[in-house]
């Protein structure tokens, strides 16, 4: 993805890196011109911005405000072009700029121009898009079966530098956003998110192959005893989902399907990762892992293949059917809250959070369920074999 240090490569005449230096690594998204507040109603997380000072709609006091409050948006960096370079940037905006740890660029009036920036920014980020396409055209291919042949895998292996004799498997980031009442805005931002994401994948350790597939991000990777590249994503997505532009907005997981070593069969691989992602919500993750696998159903994935489906069913629907009937008739939740009990690791504190109540409330409720269940819930055996119902219910026949 385009950094603000690939824009400083580009050389462009007329255009001086001031200070900065930190952050070069942010990943730009676009370029904007900026002109009229509010700011937040058009500008988006990884916006190249630029601003001239005319004198008019900004002088040197106000472009060192607007940049503060351009930076707290998510701004990549900025880029500043004072007509008839009348004037030089204040030293106080290159201190605050290295406070901010953001690009700060001076682009000369005379015999530069705006426009062409943009137009030199804008091209570089088509360009990268085009190149990720490609490596992502192999990667379908070889998913999904087309054109799969003995020199095709060839090809893809000295072209990425990949060892087909070894297993490899495929991971599916999937994206959960929460929307507010921007709609464009929150577009803008998950877009920003894909960004810095394919750049986080593009400097991992052990590259994988990587792909934007219907609203999927697809990885696939050796396989290795170690799990490295399994941490190293795991690191990555908590990371990113813990800036502050993305923290309480936007939420990843990687879905791990089984290695194998046939490339033939790394579609299967693909498919077992596909199928567990609508229950990946219910998966046992107390510790919200982001990296999660078939491994992590535990003794769930045997009951798929099983036999007496409907003997596993009809005990779930016995065990859980007075509580199953009480939040249908009252509108409560009590089947969620004893799942959100158990997946906070038994932590009021976490789970009030996690359920949007008050404190109070939650220990209201699980006295609710101990007087309907009859049960009492410091009984782990006991307690531990309703949740298992309200797992197997969801993983096996949701």
């Amino acid at each position: 993805m385009v950094t603000c240090r690939d824009v400083n490569n580009l050389d462009l005449d007329g255009v001086e890196l001031l200070t900065g230096e930190v952050g070069l690594d942010r990943v730009v998204s676009w370029t904007y011109f900026v002109q009229t507040k509010p700011y937040e109603d058009h500008m988006n997380p990884g916006n190249f911005a630029l601003i001239v000072v005319d004198y008019l709609r900004f002088d040197i006091e106000k472009t060192f405000e607007t940049m503060v409050e351009l930076n707290a948006l998510g701004i990549s960096g900025l880029a500043i072009s004072i007509v008839d370079d009348r004037e030089k940037i204040p030293q106080k905006m290159i201190d605050k700029a290295v406070e901010l740890k953001l690009p700060l660029f001076y682009v000369r009036w005379e015999g530069a121009t705006f426009v062409d920036i943009a137009q030199s920014i804008g091209q570089l980020i088509l360009e990268t898009n085009i190149t990720n396409k490609r490596t992502g055209d192999y990667l379908y291919n070889l998913l999904f079966g087309y054109e799969v042949n003995d020199k095709y895998i060839e090809k893809i292996s000295s072209q990425f530098g990949l060892a087909f004799d070894r297993a490899y498997r495929v991971g599916i980031i999937v994206i959960d956003r929460k929307y507010g009442i921007n709609l464009e805005q929150d577009e803008h931002t998950y877009l920003y998110y894909t960004d810095c994401l394919n750049r986080e994948v593009m400097h991992m350790e052990n590259r994988p192959m990587y792909m934007r597939f219907l609203n999927k991000f697809v990885l696939l990777f050796e396989a290795t005893e170690d799990k490295e590249t399994e941490r190293q994503i795991e690191q990555l997505l908590k990371k990113l989902d813990s800036r502050p532009q993305f923290a309480g907005l936007i939420h990843s997981t990687c879905i791990l399907g089984a290695a194998y070593t046939d490339p033939s069969e790394f579609g299967k691989s693909y498919q077992e990762a596909k199928n567990l992602i609508p229950k990946k919500d219910y998966l046992p993750n107390p510790t919200n892992k982001k990296v999660l696998s078939a491994s992590s159903m535990g003794i769930y994935k045997y009951m798929f293949n099983n036999g007496n489906q409907q003997e596993i069913l009809d005990y779930c629907n016995d065990k859980l059917k007075k509580l199953e009937m009480y939040d249908q008739t009252n509108g409560a939740f009590l089947v969620e809250t004893l799942l959100a009990y158990y997946m906070s690791g038994f932590n009021v504190g976490k789970t009030a959070e996690a359920l949007y109540i008050h404190r109070n409330s939650l220990q209201y409720r699980l006295k609710k369920i101990e007087e309907i269940l009859e049960v009492d819930l410091e009984d782990s055996m006991e307690y531990l074999d309703i949740v298992n119902c309200i797992l197997v219910k969801r993983l096996m026949f949701n």
